[in-house]
């Protein structure tokens, strides 16, 4: 139980080591209290799963749990992503339960609690859920396990956010989604098949060992996708994690597109085409690409610490146009406070269509109106001890210069971020959090000082 812990997005671990009958017992009573303790039994539980091993076995052992505490249960009665089953608990004013280990190697499930307001649980949750970890919940009458089909009511909700008439115009473009094993396969082709939009399709069924790599939109990852586009023309490709809240997009010339480079192109679709009012949210590791596109615009700028647990919760205050992070993560105005890939992939078809324009050609606009393009990196230097990270961080957050470059504004939001005086360039360190690591985050606007920029801060024997 000790090596239990519910983290930035649930509790995740290898199956048949940590992850086992016993701990899911435990971590889904800690729900059940939490649930019971705020709510009552009379609020409904929803739970599902994503394509992994022992994710439908473990998910019914959980909803029978629920079931036995006195809850009503709806099941998913199929795969499905996590941002299918995050609307559904808005909509059903539920407490979700979504068995997935996102984007971790294929051993790893993972236990993720969505609360009614559809997004990531906030820190004072998960602290109440630790307290509860070995606590039991007693035995109640009148619960019971439905299945259920999530999918009608979330089709239906995205057909009200996206103008798939306007994407059926794309006749000259050629979409090939690489369904990646994913939760996404039978969710977004299924979107596009029923309005009629062609595309073509790669690796189209779910695979608890997803093809024996990584279920992470990431170049390396989806080296089959960037072939495929490179040798069809006039070509853009799609894809989602393992349960379908990140997304990776591949441009014309079979490049992979930065879901930064992505936020900053919906934000001008969404306030020019869409019509949408409010602030961007965005994370402190993500890129000043945003912040120049959104001033250049009029939206406010709200930043939150790295995760998307925190743009959720700032989602929530602000009902911004769009909030998203660094790693791949966004959502918009209308829709719900959590990831989604599927909606991502959408609104990049819907830009595209709208702007009559290449994906290609809506980065170099991008570009053209931030009036620089930006580079990023991240070196993740491990320490001989957890004690060490914050002398460390405060010898960091003490500096006056790095270089030639003077420190212009320091941040602490989340770790210790310097912005540099030339105003195109920032370093990050923040702490990982589980173990004794620091994640070194770089910007700049060129290749050339974004290695000038490592080389200092690796010289300073971080």
């Amino acid at each position: 139980m000790g090596k239990i812990k519910f983290g930035t997005d649930g509790w995740r671990a290898v199956v048949g080591e940590d992850f086992t009958e016993e701990n899911v017992e435990i971590c889904t009573k800690a729900i059940a209290k939490y649930v019971k303790d705020n709510y009552g039994t009379e609020k409904l539980i929803i739970i599902g799963y994503d394509p992994r091993n022992m994710a439908d076995v473990f998910s019914k052992q959980c909803a029978d749990i629920f079931a036995k505490s006195g809850f009503r249960v709806l099941y998913s009665d199929k795969i499905i992503p996590t941002p299918v089953l995050a609307y559904n608990a808005k909509l059903l004013n539920a407490c979700a339960v979504m068995f997935t280990a996102s984007h971790n190697p294929p051993e790893y499930l993972g236990i993720k609690f969505i609360p009614d307001y559809a997004g990531p649980a906030t820190s004072e949750i998960t602290d109440e859920l630790m307290e509860n970890l070995g606590k039991e919940v007693p035995p109640q009458a009148g619960g019971s396990v439905e299945l259920y089909d999530f999918q009608p009511a979330y089709d239906k909700h995205l057909e009200s956010l996206i103008n798939f008439d306007k994407i059926k115009e794309l006749k000259n473009t050629n979409i090939i989604y690489n369904g990646f094993y994913s939760a996404s396969i039978g969710y977004f082709d299924e979107l596009l098949n029923r309005h009629g939009i062609k595309f073509s399709s790669i690796n189209m069924h779910h695979d608890t060992n997803f093809g024996g790599g990584m279920p992470d939109p990431k170049p390396k990852y989806m080296q089959d996708l960037i072939e495929k586009v490179k040798t069809t023309p006039n070509s853009v490709g799609f894809a989602n994690d393992g349960d379908a809240d990140r997304f990776g997009v591949i441009n014309e010339e079979g490049d992979y597109v930065s879901p930064n480079e992505i936020i900053a192109i919906l934000l001008l679709h969404l306030t020019k085409n869409k019509g949408l009012n409010g602030a961007l949210v965005k994370t402190v590791g993500a890129s000043l690409l945003l912040n120049k596109v959104a001033e250049k615009s009029g939206v406010e700028v709200v930043e939150t610490p790295v995760g998307f647990k925190h743009v959720g919760e700032a989602m929530r205050k602000h009902n911004p146009v769009i909030g998203g992070e660094e790693s791949g993560g966004l959502s918009i105005q209308g829709h719900i406070p959590e990831k989604d890939g599927i909606l991502a992939n959408l609104l990049i078809l819907e830009a595209m269509a709208y702007a009559e324009k290449s994906l290609v050609q809506l980065q170099q606009e991008l570009f053209d109106f931030a009036g620089c393009k930006f580079f990023n990196d991240r070196i993740d230097k491990k320490l001989e001890s957890i004690d060490l990270i914050k002398p460390v961080l405060d010898k960091f957050g003490a500096k006056t210069q790095i270089g030639e470059f003077k420190v212009k504004k320091v941040d602490l939001q989340d770790g210790v971020k310097l912005y540099l005086d030339d105003d195109n360039s920032w370093i990050l360190v923040r702490p990982s959090g589980t173990e004794p690591l620091l994640r070194i985050y770089f910007e700049s606007d060129g290749e050339e000082k974004l290695k000038l920029l490592e080389a200092l801060v690796l010289e300073e024997g971080f």
